[in-house]
């Protein structure tokens, strides 16, 4: 299959799936998802994704029509099916179906997949990237279905000609649209704590093991835009893009400063992805 669908059992084709209109994320975005590359029909970090994704729907009390064990089962057989090995793999879980209210739906929730082509990402792009004011909820550590204020930022950064959008809450930087944001400086990995206002991104975990791994030390600290403006690095960690780094900020030349760190750091983590998807 080119690209692959899945809805409560049922898959096809995406331009092939329909849904429910009486599916809450229709009414009220009501759900969480997850997602990841695969790289030889094999899913990297699927244990900590699938992990955050059970967690994300505990906290806002979703049930689950499926075990965690038998989710990684249901996702490594889909990725079979495809054409290519080379995939993103995102999967989400809506609250359920029942006519609009805003009372929680009563019975386990429905489950989605889909499955796209996605070669895997260099990890030696720089990009560029804009500030926006952070104005989202209070639970950015939950991965919400919920992304109007990510998507509007997101595409400001496009229209400016930007890879990605950095939210600060007054001079606090928090993450990106899609991404975590972090700095190195002085010989090390500033990243924010993983509280209420960051997602707790699974590259991001990747990226703090790999800084001890190599001696590089760590501090889980607020930093702020003049901290970020003024970094030796400033890097940008998702799923889909492992880690890349800023070449300007605003418009503004920033880092450059910590190449060699900057060249080893990326060297593991993407030795560190080949390894765990060889063929």
């Amino acid at each position: 299959m080119k690209t692959l669908g899945y809805y409560n059992g049922t898959y096809d084709e995406l331009e092939n799936m329909k849904i429910p209109m009486n599916d809450r994320v229709c009414f009220f975005g009501d759900g969480v998802y997850d997602a990841g590359p695969s790289h030889n029909y094999r899913i990297f970090a699927l244990d900590e994704h699938v992990e955050r994704f059970f967690n994300s729907a505990a906290m806002l009390r979703i049930q689950m029509p499926c075990t965690k064990e038998e989710l990684k089962t249901l996702l490594k057989d889909l990725v079979k099916k495809m054409d290519t090995g080379d995939l993103f793999v995102y999967y989400q879980v809506t609250r359920g179906t029942g006519i609009r209210n805003h009372e929680f739906t009563d019975g386990p929730g429905n489950l989605w997949v889909t499955l796209k082509p996605a070669p895997v990402p260099s990890i030696w792009e720089k990009i560029n990237l804009i500030t926006v004011e952070d104005t989202r909820f209070f639970h950015c550590n939950i991965k919400t279905l919920n992304l109007i204020p990510n998507v509007m930022a997101a595409q400001r950064a496009k229209e400016e000609g930007c890879g990605e959008a950095v939210f600060h809450r007054g001079d606090r930087v928090t993450e990106c649209a899609h991404s975590n944001c972090h700095i190195l400086k002085g010989g090390r990995l500033i990243t924010a704590p993983a509280d209420h206002l960051i997602l707790p991104g699974i590259a991001r975990a990747h990226l703090i093991r790999m800084c001890e791994k190599l001696e590089i030390p760590v501090d889980e600290r607020p930093f702020t835009v003049a901290e970020m403006m003024g970094a030796d690095e400033v890097l940008v960690t998702s799923s889909s893009k492992f880690c890349l780094s800023a070449g300007q900020i605003d418009g503004i030349p920033v880092g450059g400063k910590a190449a060699g760190l900057l060249e080893r750091l990326q060297s593991a983590l993407e030795e560190e992805f080949l390894r765990e998807t060889e063929g």
